[in-house]
């Protein structure tokens, strides 16, 4: 964990800042963006909040466990809740086509959720979310520009200025006392590398689902992902089971991430998957909020910057 003392002079001066200039911005937008494109921007950026604070959970749960085991216990909680959202808002279509599209994106997002938490246990928060959230950014903006999606330039200009501020908070020189590998870089990004990926192709595969399965594919996503993970549990060696004080990180990751999911799931059925998936790759603010405040780790000027301009590309998308 890092020292306390870093390049700013007050306690969470950076976090309030940035917090304070986000919530700014999505006052502005819902003020004058249309209500139709409003909605599905709206569910992208509370899901980009719950996948940040999750992942936040689960890496800090990762520094006392396994990272499979955190991710596999967490998706058991998870199921827990997609039954319960199953039973409130019953799909109009039970198809298998849907459930084989939510296997398929559960079984790449388990693999990027269990290479998140590595590199989140292994390096900085503030690094390693920022980097898998702009890889699995480009991934599903390249196919949803690829399948016809074709949104204002206002909105392209915003996801540019986003996965721009991504990278700028990934890349930002290392400080002292901060783990690098042999590129001068911050440990976890190869981990970060493939967890983008993977959520990358769980984006894709999910907005492939029917606008009346519900969370139907959910279903799916955590079949698809809960059969190879407790296969590798079943053939590794060591135990399964968690320490009482760290089960309540890996719950509340475990149901942030179906709320995440849900909410995600419901924005690309009434808005452009291009849009959608960035700024739902946007949920490093969160973490990078969140480990500063609870972990104080240190950000550099440009890390902060990165941050502020992430947020501002928000604000852009949303109002495009």
């Amino acid at each position: 964990m890092r020292e306390r003392d870093g390049v700013f002079p007050g306690k969470g001066t950076d976090s309030f800042h940035a917090g304070r200039v986000y919530w700014t911005a999505v006052i502005i937008t819902l003020h004058h963006a249309n209500r139709r494109v409003l909605l599905p921007n709206v569910l992208a950026i509370l899901s980009a909040a719950a996948f940040g604070a999750g992942d936040f959970l689960g890496g800090l749960a990762s520094r006392r466990s396994r990272p499979l085991r955190v991710v596999a216990v967490s998706q058991l909680y998870g199921l827990a809740l997609i039954v319960a959202l199953l039973a409130a808002f019953p799909p109009e279509a039970y198809t298998t086509a849907d459930l084989l599209w939510g296997a398929a994106a559960g079984t790449s997002g388990g693999a990027g959720l269990v290479a998140l938490y590595r590199g989140l246990s292994r390096g900085r928060m503030g690094v390693v979310a920022p980097v898998t959230a702009g890889v699995g950014a480009i991934v599903p903006a390249l196919y949803g520009l690829l399948a016809g999606d074709r949104p204002s330039a206002l909105a392209m200009s915003g996801a540019v200025v986003a996965l721009l501020a991504i990278f700028i908070v990934g890349w930002s020189p290392a400080s002292p006392g901060v783990a690098t590998t042999g590129w001068n870089r911050s440990a976890g990004l190869p981990e970060a590398f493939a967890a983008g990926i993977g959520f990358g192709a769980f984006f894709i595969f999910l907005s492939n689902a029917s606008p009346d399965s519900g969370v139907w594919p959910l279903v799916g996503a955590r079949m698809g992902s809960l059969a190879p993970l407790w296969l590798l549990l079943a053939v590794l060696p060591g135990r399964v089971s968690i320490r009482a004080e760290t089960n309540r990180l890996v719950l509340g990751a475990g149901l942030l991430d179906i709320i995440a999911n849900a909410l995600f799931l419901y924005a690309t059925r009434s808005g452009l998957l291009v849009l959608v998936a960035v700024l739902t790759s946007l949920y490093p603010a969160a973490t990078v909020l969140l480990a500063r405040v609870v972990l104080h780790e240190r950000l550099s000027p440009s890390q902060v910057g990165g941050v502020v301009l992430a947020l501002a590309g928000t604000a852009l998308i949303a109002a495009g």
